[in-house]
C-alpha cells in the first residue's frame, strides 16, 4: 500500500458508524458555527444556489446537506460516490425517498462510472481530507470531469489554513486533524484554490466565511 493510499484510508476510516451519528452534531452544529465560523446554514444555501435534479455527490458524509436542500424538480435523480461504506450506507437511509444510487469510489483515481452523466457534482468537506496540498487535489477535478454533462457545475467547501480568518480554536483543532490523519490541509491556501479552479472551468468563484472557501467551477 502506497504512502498516499494509507493516508487517503486514514481519511476515511474515522467515519465510523459512531462518529457518524453525532457528525451532524458535533461538525455541522457545534464546529461550523463555533471553531470554523461558517454556519451551516451558508453551506445549506451554497447546495441550493447549484444543486439540480441530476446529482453526483462526492464524500457523502451524512448526507445533511442532500436531506434539506431544495431540489428543482420532485424526483431527483442522486448518485452517491465516497471510499466509505458507512457514510455510503447512512446516507443512502436517509435519502431512501429518493432511492439514490451508491458507489464506493476513491477520488484519487480515475473514476470508474458506466452512466449517464451528471449536471451538479458536490464535494462538501471532501478536499481538507484528502493528503497532499491543494495543487496535487486537483487531480480530483480532472476525475470529475468526464462525468460532468456540457454547461454542470461542480460545487462545494473545504477548509483551508492559508488566506482566511483563523482563530486559535480552529488552528488547534486544524492541528490536531492533521497530527491524526482526518484532515490533510496544513498547507491548504485561498490562492491555489483558486487556480486550480480558473485551470479547470471557464467559470469559477471561491467566497470564504471563516475558514471555510465555498467555490464552485462551471464548464
Amino acid at each position: 500500500m502506497t504512502q498516499i493510499t494509507k493516508q487517503v484510508e486514514a481519511g476515511q476510516a474515522v467515519y465510523t458508524k459512531l462518529t457518524l451519528a453525532i457528525y451532524d452534531l458535533w461538525v455541522l452544529g457545534i464546529s461550523n458555527r463555533f471553531i470554523w465560523k461558517c454556519s451551516s446554514s451558508h453551506l445549506l444555501e451554497h447546495y441550493n444556489q447549484h444543486i439540480s435534479g441530476n446529482h453526483l455527490d462526492l464524500g457523502v458524509g451524512t448526507g445533511f446537506f442532500l436531506d434539506l436542500c431544495t431540489f428543482p424538480t420532485n424526483n431527483p435523480r442522486i448518485v452517491l460516490m465516497d471510499l466509505n461504506p458507512n457514510s455510503l450506507e447512512v446516507t443512502s437511509r436517509r435519502l431512501a425517498r429518493y432511492h439514490p444510487v451508491s458507489y464506493r469510489r476513491n477520488v484519487l483515481e480515475p473514476i470508474q462510472f458506466d452512466g449517464q452523466g451528471f449536471d451538479s457534482v458536490g464535494l462538501n468537506y471532501l478536499l481538507h481530507c484528502l493528503p497532499g496540498t491543494i495543487l496535487t487535489k486537483a487531480v480530483v477535478f480532472e476525475n470529475i470531469l468526464p462525468l460532468l454533462n456540457p454547461n454542470g457545475v461542480i460545487f462545494g467547501s473545504t477548509l483551508l489554513t492559508v488566506g482566511v480568518e483563523r482563530g486559535f480554536l480552529a488552528q488547534r483543532l486544524m492541528d490536531f486533524y492533521n497530527k491524526k490523519g482526518i484532515f490533510n490541509n496544513k498547507n491548504d491556501n485561498l490562492e491555489d484554490l483558486k487556480k486550480i479552479l480558473e485551470k479547470n472551468f471557464s467559470e469559477s468563484s471561491v467566497k470564504t466565511i471563516g475558514c471555510v472557501a465555498l467555490f464552485w467551477g462551471r464548464l
